[in-house]
């Protein structure tokens, strides 16, 4: 009985040594084993973005985007027809923040399966480009947390979205904590802007932490320099 039992001895204590790293790693940094995950789907969600990019409007579109006097319009008109065509989960696009240090593949939609992808524009709002409010959502502690830090964004800091048709930059206005039920924040204004939204505070979805950005520059890629 004595070896056996040794035996059981040995694995808790091993279970228990790594539940207890786990543990310190997310509160320090993130949850390691979905962390690992998500940057292997980041990797091929990467190769779709760049498939996405190099890929040629159609002779409709082309057509249409012919009709269109300036980069402005070319784009809107481009972000709209990527907004229809767009599958669930699907990648769109790619937001960098150099103030945290981040740089995510953008899926559309914000279910959970979508986000532990990465961080993903919310469903019915237009994308970056098109009039209105973007607004996208990301984990803090777990899947990569690409939002861990957003609640160090401060005022002036720049936000850039990346489409395959335009790469559209932001500046933060401010931040606000809001209950989870707070739709407002996603409505339209009078100038375009973005939102971030993540859980707050850490380790909770008591609320949700909400940055406002301000679009201020837009720069034609793809079909929209035609």
């Amino acid at each position: 009985m004595r070896r056996p039992l040794r035996a059981l001895s040995t694995v808790l204590i091993v279970a228990g040594t790594l539940m207890l790293a786990d543990a310190v790693l997310t509160l320090a940094w993130q949850e390691p084993v979905s962390a690992v995950y998500a940057t292997i789907v980041q990797g091929r969600l990467g190769d779709d973005l760049e498939r996405l990019e190099n890929r040629a409007p159609g002779a409709n579109d082309l057509a249409a985007l012919s009709q269109l006097a300036g980069e402005r319009r070319r784009m809107a008109f481009l972000a709209r027809r990527l907004r229809a065509d767009a599958e669930e989960g699907a990648a769109v696009g790619r937001v960098r923040i150099e103030r945290i240090g981040a740089d995510f593949v953008l899926v559309d939609g914000t279910n959970d399966d979508d986000l532990r992808k990465g961080p993903g524009i919310y469903d019915d709002v237009p994308f970056p480009g098109a009039p209105g409010t973007t607004a996208i959502a990301g984990h803090r502690t777990t899947y990569a947390a690409p939002f861990r830090d957003i609640d160090e964004l401060e005022r002036g800091d720049e936000i850039v979205v990346e489409m395959p048709y335009g790469a559209f930059t932001y500046e933060v206005e401010r931040t606000e904590i809001v209950a989870p039920t707070e739709v407002s924040v996603v409505q339209r204004r009078k100038y375009d802007r973005l939102v971030l939204s993540a859980c707050h505070p850490l380790y909770s979805a008591a609320q949700r932490i909400v940055v406002f950005a301000r679009l201020i520059g837009s720069q034609a890629r793809g079909a929209a320099r035609l």
